[in-house]
């Protein structure tokens, strides 16, 4: 990963410890924007035809990656965006489980609705009691993070495909904006219904792009009303033929933008999905032995399997000072500070944090 690390101008200033908040941008990615906007400086309109199939090749490459069919694929700006449009067309007598404390997009967009809702605590056996909650309480949607916002717990996705398979009509939907880009992860046979996500974490994209995978079913379950002329391929005979996902994509996109996200995915799979998910492991299980000894970690992280490579330590003000003065780049949630590593960072730079750490009295 030496070389990759070349590509952040960031890495050099101090350690980052960050993602979670902002993916880095990176040199071949400026390098692509900037001839993509020369090209538009030099030809104008002429470059309609480019954009469009920048645009038309996003979402291929979005597919291939997380193995979605490409009709299943909706370009957005956020996932925010996306799952208040998504909302609207869900019949309000849902039943909807949710998690306390999620990401405040995610529960917020239910709450603001007038679905039925039930709430579970973060706990250690998290998953055992999705399970019996979905079979007491008629639950019709779950929705949750795959990966928390505040501490990093990871759920546990051969659960989610199991309760997919006892609960066949039961939708599941995931926010995978800390996710995404993280690990390798296939939707087809994740048991999921709805994934949204926001690109410019984990998998560095920039700001303003996003994607939302639907499966074959779940679709079945809205009624859209979202329609704009770009949904419709700027085609007046195509009105009332506008397939599930294209709805989400009423007016027209940036190839600028969108185009980031397929240059992202693309620079992903040059270096290896695989490899990054190795060296993801080796980090969260790292950073959590060595977090954990110095006391840092709730009972909860502690008591789990496996964990993502967000962590939020127990630590003041004072310590996130500390940690500040010495080039950590890092932030304050809840009642601790949040350290998030991704496949730029190393386990040097994780014994360099623990030593900083033993320093805060």
């Amino acid at each position: 990963m030496d070389k990759i690390r070349k590509e952040f101008p960031v890495l050099r200033k101090g350690i980052y410890a960050n993602t979670a908040v902002y993916g880095l941008l990176y040199d071949s990615l400026l390098d692509w924007r900037q001839e993509h906007d020369l090209d538009f400086l030099i030809d104008g309109s002429e470059m309609r035809e480019k954009a469009l199939k920048v645009i038309a090749d996003t979402r291929s490459t979005v597919g291939r990656f997380f193995n979605c069919k490409r009709e299943n694929v909706a370009l957005i700006s956020n996932f925010s965006s996306g799952l208040n449009v998504l909302l609207e067309g869900l019949g309000l007598n849902k039943k909807v489980l949710l998690i306390e404390n999620d990401y405040p997009s995610l529960n917020w967009s239910f709450e603001n609705r007038d679905f039925k809702i039930e709430y579970l605590k973060m706990s250690v056996n998290l998953e055992e009691q999705i399970q019996k909650i979905v079979l007491n309480k008629n639950i019709d949607v779950l929705a949750l993070s795959l990966v928390q916002w505040l501490d990093g717990f990871s759920i546990d996705l051969d659960f989610l495909k199991d309760l997919k398979n006892q609960n066949p009509n039961l939708i599941i939907m995931v926010d995978g904006t800390q996710f995404c880009g993280s690990t390798s992860f296939d939707f087809e046979k994740s048991g999921i219904d709805v994934l949204g996500a926001s690109a410019y974490k984990w998998l560095l994209a920039g700001y303003g792009n996003g994607f939302m995978l639907f499966s074959d079913q779940v679709k079945n379950e809205f009624t859209l009303n979202n329609i704009g002329f770009n949904a419709a391929d700027g085609d007046f005979d195509k009105k009332n033929t506008i397939r599930f996902a294209k709805k989400f994509e009423p007016g027209h996109l940036s190839s600028l933008i969108f185009g980031s996200l397929k240059f992202s995915i693309e620079f992903f799979e040059r270096i290896g999905i695989d490899k990054i998910t190795e060296h993801n492991r080796k980090l969260s299980e790292k950073a959590k032995t060595e977090f954990q000894k110095l006391g840092l970690l709730s009972d909860q992280v502690i008591g789990r399997k496996k964990h993502s490579t967000i962590f939020n330590i127990k630590a003041n003000e004072a310590t996130f000072q500390k940690l500040k003065d010495n080039d950590v780049f890092c932030a304050q949630r809840g009642d601790g500070v949040r350290l998030s590593f991704h496949f730029y960072n190393t386990e040097a730079e994780i014994d360099s944090i623990v030593k900083i750490l033993k320093t805060v009295k």
